[in-house]
């Protein structure tokens, strides 16, 4: 239970506490006129300064960081581990606390000041201590395991709702910055359930988005251009595999050959010579046509045609005449023998060059064949190099393709196996809220005690499993209005603090904004404080309300119930500079 508030600052209304109902009154000063308002005398601000002494980061925007704060300590006396111990604060040093008491056994034992004659530690080792000692959570170890576990400010915060963070718009939230999983989380961990299913949820819906977003890329753009749909890419790895064993097996045969470059410029020449010799011979060869042609032309002229022609036209030609043509004749034979000689020459000339080049061109090409045969059995060192280099780019284009195939077969299977991972929670949530079904028994008859309490007819809690994790609702009958949402949350945190006793969780205390009662019927109100006194003083816990005095009810309570009793003797009021909380008016 918190005992005191206390502060360095001369003008604080420092306040004491006492087990159960406290009431912490705003009341309107002698002589004030109707443009004073008790709105600024304190109250939220009091919740704010729980906040302070309680783990609260300290924001520029924080009245404690204001120019007339912000020099202050501030303190409270409360307890922890059954023990009364003293946390004090200031907006100056909001990093660091120090502290009074018997803490030397905490989680994290504050470190003693000797000069300044007490413990301190600093703001995160508070709330890690607090976090353990009220609610049993473990220290952090500050890994990625712990995204969607609960914290002890998110903890806190149903025990003392924030006006200023939207803490009083539905049961189930204490900011309107807190996100749906964080609801879940802490409900169920304040309750009993199994807190690490909502956080599984959260998980698998953070891996949803991803798969969404990839889905989505995969279709379209330079992703969806280098992921490619599986069957396309896996036909695409089957050749490349292919390929790949191929020149793997080529490198393994591979034998480097030291001469290579020397036999591959021999065989080289050698194709060059027998070109020549090919082209030689084809010349020779039309030579010898023509040279036989010619040959075949050759003969001696006929001179029995001349007598005849002469004998035909009456001349007789006289025997020196005939000496004459028969001397020509055996010139002309004489001549065309020496031609055809010559002939015969050229030609056995042209046949015996061919017939050389032809031997010549037979054992070039044994020499070409041999030095192929070595050619063919290995290769050059750097055309091992660029083989390997080349099969070393096979297998990296392979790996590829492996990896990326496995992505889009990923991509396009995730749906399905984060379907059934949701079912399988779901599942799992059902089996829990089966199991636990004593502690959904209670928080639901509890609720119904307590808005039967209020109502003629009494609301309702239910529990449900969903496929996005445990729905808490409740549910109280009659118009919708903001009184009736403000008694949901009036019924929903006694609940909540009822039954996280009963858990061994919880800091001994509810504290509840006069916000909560803003619309609410005067006999509800009524009815409210005096149900809110007798549970806790059945429970065993403390419970803080801040109001303004003309709001607090003069009638409605049961017999014997005497609300001023529970009135604390500090009251703050409308007065310009002094009625407030801290003594001094500031903006």
């Amino acid at each position: 239970m918190i005992r005191r508030f206390g502060s360095d600052l001369a003008s604080f209304k420092a306040l004491t506490f006492k087990p159960g109902l406290n009431i912490l009154l705003a009341d309107k000063s002698e002589g004030a006129n109707d443009r004073q308002s008790r709105n600024g005398a304190g109250k939220t601000s009091f919740i704010e300064l729980v906040h302070l002494l309680f783990g609260a980061d300290v924001r520029k925007e924080s009245i404690f960081r204001s120019e007339v704060l912000t020099e202050w300590t501030f303190d409270v006396a409360v307890d922890v581990a059954a023990e009364a111990i003293s946390a004090a604060r200031s907006g100056a040093k909001p990093s660091r606390l120090m502290i009074n008491g018997a803490v030397e056994n905490w989680p994290i034992a504050p470190q003693f000041d000797l000069a300044a004659g007490h413990f301190e530690l600093s703001n995160e080792q508070w709330k890690a201590n607090l976090g353990k000692l009220w609610f049993g959570l473990p220290l952090s170890a500050g890994d990625e395991s712990e995204r969607f576990q609960p914290s002890f400010r998110s903890l806190f915060s149903y025990f003392a709702r924030r006006q200023l963070s939207g803490g009083f718009q539905q049961p189930m939230q204490h900011s309107t910055m807190q996100q749906a999983w964080d609801q879940q989380v802490s409900i169920c961990y304040l309750l009993g359930l199994d807190w690490s299913i909502p956080g599984k949820f959260q998980e698998l819906r953070g891996q949803e988005k991803v798969a969404q977003e990839l889905r989505k890329a995969a279709k379209s753009g330079d992703l969806g251009r280098y992921f490619g749909k599986a069957a396309d890419l896996r036909t695409r790895l089957t050749i490349a595999e292919a390929r790949a064993i191929r020149l793997r097996e080529q490198l393994t045969s591979f034998e480097v050959v030291p001469e290579y470059k020397e036999l591959e410029r021999e065989a080289n020449l050698i194709t060059r010579e027998i070109d020549a010799f090919n082209v030689d011979n084809v010349m020779d060869g039309d030579l010898l046509q023509q040279l036989r042609a010619s040959l075949g032309e050759e003969g001696a002229p006929d001179l029995g045609d001349v007598t005849k022609l002469y004998a035909e036209a009456g001349v007789v030609l006289p025997d020196m005449v005939r000496r004459r043509f028969d001397e020509v004749e055996r010139f002309h034979r004489s001549i065309i023998e020496n031609r055809r000689a010559h002939l015969n020459a050229e030609i056995t000339s042209a046949e015996a060059r061919i017939a050389e080049r032809d031997q010549r061109t037979a054992e070039r090409d044994r020499r070409r064949r041999q030095i192929m045969k070595v050619l063919s059995s290995g290769g050059a060192l750097e055309h091992y190099t660029n083989l390997r280099e080349e099969a070393g780019r096979a297998e990296a284009e392979v790996e590829g393709l492996r990896q990326r195939l496995e992505t889009a077969e990923r991509i396009e299977s995730t749906k399905a196996e984060l379907d059934i991972e949701r079912a399988n929670l779901t599942k799992a949530l059902r089996d829990d809220l089966h199991e636990r079904n004593d502690i959904l028994r209670e928080a639901i008859l509890t609720f119904e005690s307590l808005s039967e309490s209020l109502y003629e007819k009494a609301g309702s809690l239910t529990i449900a499993e969903t496929g996005g994790g445990p729905q808490f609702d409740v549910h109280i009958d009659g118009q919708r209005s903001k009184g009736i949402t403000n008694m949901q949350i009036f019924c929903f945190d006694l609940m909540l603090t009822e039954i996280s006793l009963k858990q061994g969780r919880g800091p001994g205390f509810l504290l509840h904004d006069s916000h909560l009662f803003d619309g609410v019927d005067e006999r509800q109100v009524a009815k409210a404080l005096q149900l809110g006194a007798e549970r806790a003083e059945a429970a065993g816990f403390q419970y803080i309300v801040t109001m303004n005095s003309d709001v607090l009810p003069q009638e409605g309570f049961k017999p014997g119930f005497k609300v001023r009793d529970h009135v604390l003797e500090t009251k703050l009021t409308d007065a310009t500079d002094t009625g407030g909380l801290f003594g001094l008016r500031f903006n």
